[in-house]
């Protein structure tokens, strides 16, 4: 009990250096997708090892042929399980930079709210977990748990090193539960935890019609356009009631059951709030679901980019030489990326027109995931949100992915515990992405009632 209640104290009195560690890692620029900021990503990452070191835990930088990965450790606790806590240091690109109302890497506090590039995605969140170590470390002297921090800087941009790493290090990194804070609460003042993800296919589509662009005017009409096969192309795909049209495609798709269909339909969603939050007068997707169904656990498909011609102003009667769609597939379990591949290729070169030759390729695709109600850690995390947020969490899924789950659950065979305290309102991968500073101090009592709720040495409930 005086343990307890001297965390209680430790992370009460340290409220306002935890927001300033916050913001000192914000403020670096750890874009993974732009070379120019390798620098500050390596620097991300130094922070970091620096930081896990000062709390006591044996910690380093591991070199690969991308960012480096921070790895760090506690002891061995005898009797009680080992637990690997993953995130990503690395950021999305700020732009636009003309629509964040401050700098994207100066943390600015608004409303109650810190915004910054990286704040709740996922700096801010996986901070929430050193900061929960450190008020054991720093008054009990140790864990109750043996922790495992695994941090990586290229998860924006597709997480291919910290897989390759896996791939070899399954005995180093072997824990009995993973635990990840990069999901959403289900609203304000709700907290949840993420029971199912969906995977992903996502891919680049080219096609190449003459060889260099030609005048439409005497052209047009004798040569096929690639951006109007593109266009054909990608319509074809999915039908006026949201169906995709591959064959095959719904084949592995595991159906809601139904008694999760009716915890959906029970979860306080306000569709009006929604479409208003997104400024749409209606909303869409397949047929014979609602929206949180669609949104969590069916699949879906949509474009993200067309490229070709002129793009400039004003007008150029341009027959454009190529064009480049990029487009993705959300799946849920058991769809497998590579089989929607094969199936994809075939369909879209039974529609490819004479005059264009046409290259597909699989960007990167994950598996869905799903978490059985039934895991023991599920029970200790819902109790320890309860504690650190006062409120029971819903038990939800959501509609993006996480890759690396997927490969976690492949080379380590562990369950994963997704625990996230932002808001669906935070702007993640757009301006002014922000955290809720109230959120994030929640999440690090949290956190802390996480590692005794795991103990079975820990009995005392609730007092955090």
């Amino acid at each position: 009990m005086q343990t307890i209640h001297r965390i209680q104290q430790y992370l009460d009195e340290h409220r306002s250096r935890f927001e300033e560690d916050l913001c000192a890692l914000l403020r670096f620029p750890s874009v993974s997708a732009d070379p120019g900021c390798r620098e500050a990503v390596h620097q991300t990452a130094g922070w970091l090892k620096d930081h896990l070191a000062g709390l006591g835990l044996s910690s380093e930088l591991i070199a690969t042929e991308g960012s480096p990965l921070v790895y760090a450790e506690s002891p061995p606790v005898p009797g009680a399980p080992c637990v690997l806590v993953y995130g990503h240091y690395d950021v999305q690109p700020p732009d636009p930079w003309d629509q964040w109302i401050t700098p994207p890497f100066e943390p600015t506090v608004r409303d109650g709210n810190i915004h910054a590039r990286g704040a709740t995605d996922d700096k801010g969140q996986m901070l929430t977990h050193l900061h929960g170590a450190e008020a054991w470390l720093k008054t009990a002297g140790s864990l109750p748990v043996q922790l495992k921090f695994l941090l990586e800087g290229e998860e924006e941009v597709g997480s291919h090193s910290l897989s390759r790493y896996l791939g070899r290090a399954a005995e180093r990194l072997a824990c009995d539960v993973i635990v990840i804070s990069d999901t959403p609460q289900f609203g304000p003042n709700q907290p949840a935890i993420t029971c199912g993800l969906r995977g992903i296919a996502y891919y680049e589509l080219r096609l190449q019609g003459p060889a260099h662009d030609l005048h439409s005017g005497s052209f047009g009409g004798a040569v096929a356009n690639p951006i109007n096969a593109a266009a054909r192309m990608l319509a074809a795909m999915i039908d006026g009631r949201g169906h995709v049209q591959i064959p095959g495609f719904y084949q592995d798709v595991r159906p809601i059951p139904p008694i999760e269909r009716e915890e959906l339909a029970e979860l306080p969603f306000d569709e009006a709030r929604f479409r208003e939050q997104l400024q749409v007068d209606s909303l869409a997707g397949e047929a014979g679901y609602t929206t949180l169904e669609r949104r969590w656990a069916r699949p879906s498909f949509d474009v993200h980019g067309i490229a070709g011609g002129y793009q400039g102003e004003g007008g150029k009667t341009v027959l454009p030489a190529r064009a480049v769609a990029k487009f993705s597939f959300r799946l849920v379990p058991d769809q497998q990326p590579e089989a929607i591949t094969d199936a994809l290729q075939r369909f879209l070169e039974a529609r490819c027109p004479p005059g264009i030759r046409m290259q597909l390729e699989l960007l990167h695709g994950s598996t869905g995931f799903l978490l059985p109600r039934e895991n023991p850690y599920l029970a200790a995390a819902c109790r320890a949100i309860e504690a650190g947020f006062g409120r029971t969490p819903l038990l939800i899924r959501e509609g993006g992915s996480i890759p690396i789950v997927s490969e976690f659950n492949r080379h380590l065979g562990v369950p994963c515990l997704l625990l996230g305290w932002g808001l669906d309102d935070d702007n993640m991968h757009a301006p002014n992405e922000k955290f809720s500073l109230a959120d994030f101090h929640r999440g690090i009592r949290a956190s802390a009632c996480l590692w005794y709720e795991m103990s079975p040495s820990f009995t005392v409930r609730k007092e955090i």
